[in-house]
């Protein structure tokens, strides 16, 4: 499995390639870029230019992009609407879909393989508009991705539109053979659990967001923090036929050092 780690765990900070080094030594071959203004503000290209030298002259790679969760500065806390693409108000679901395309245009710069995309909000529930929406989300930022040399992924969430046999209704529906899944494990475990995801999804796995939580909340610890099996994760996954990588997704509030986060990030690299 490629270690990736993903710049989630430096959410409250500008990133900046200090950071990126400090995630270098942890041994990641890797990153996933967390698209968020206040982080990474991927709509100013003098920020991006920065980053695409920092990559041309490193050994670590920009490998996936997760499509942003806010427009704004501030994730949401000053009255910003979500990005929402299956949004019920149509204005809504353009405003969502213009915006990750602002994030997937970072790729002119900084090539990555994969823009991970979220379906829906917590409380957005399964029908048969969910399933149009999502379907022509996917068609449109699909047709802005390609030329770009970025696959989407969908990634599976709490809600229910976002569940391992719908997301597959969806790709089946739509014909989308070229879009995989990027499979989190914490939202999979407060779920029906790693291993049914896992059985679901398989083939179409191309990622793995690991985190870690006691099967109440989605808390995003380190792998071995909470009540996840990791060796029978990992057995899974490896078994899977795209070779997955492994994206540490650790949040951002545990408030470790860098360094802490380096050593913590090697260690869990061991496990793969």
């Amino acid at each position: 499995m490629l270690k990736v780690i993903s710049s989630h765990v430096f959410l409250r900070q500008r990133l900046h390639p200090g950071l990126l080094d400090t995630l270098l030594k942890s041994g990641a071959q890797g990153v996933e870029l967390f698209a968020a203004r206040q982080h990474i503000d991927y709509s100013d290209r003098t920020v991006v230019r920065e980053f695409a030298d920092w990559f041309r002259s490193n050994p670590m790679e920009a490998f996936s992009m997760h499509a942003p969760l806010y427009p704004d500065h501030e994730m949401g806390r000053a009255g910003a609407p979500a990005v929402n693409v299956i949004h019920p108000d149509k204005s809504r679901r353009i405003d969502a879909m213009d915006e990750i395309k602002r994030a997937l245009e970072v790729a002119e710069q900084i090539p990555f393989r994969f823009l991970v995309v979220h379906l829906g909000e917590r409380d957005d529930t399964w029908s048969p508009r969910a399933l149009e929406f999502s379907m022509t989300a996917l068609e449109h930022l699909r047709a802005f991705a390609n030329p770009l040399g970025v696959k989407l992924l969908v990634e599976n969430l709490q809600n229910s539109v976002a569940q391992p046999a719908y997301i597959l209704e969806i790709l089946n529906t739509g014909h989308f053979t070229d879009i995989g899944v990027c499979l989190d494990v914490g939202h999979a475990h407060l779920n029906d659990g790693v291993a049914a995801a896992l059985a679901s999804l398989k083939p179409r796995i191309r990622t793995a967001h690991l985190h870690d939580n006691n099967g109440q909340k989605d808390e995003h610890l380190w792998p071995g923090d909470g009540t996840i099996g990791w060796d029978e994760t990992f057995e899974g996954l490896k078994s899977a036929p795209q070779s997955p990588a492994g994206v540490l997704e650790i949040h951002y509030t545990l408030g470790e050092n860098p360094e802490i986060v380096a050593q913590k990030a090697a260690k869990a690299f061991e496990k793969f």
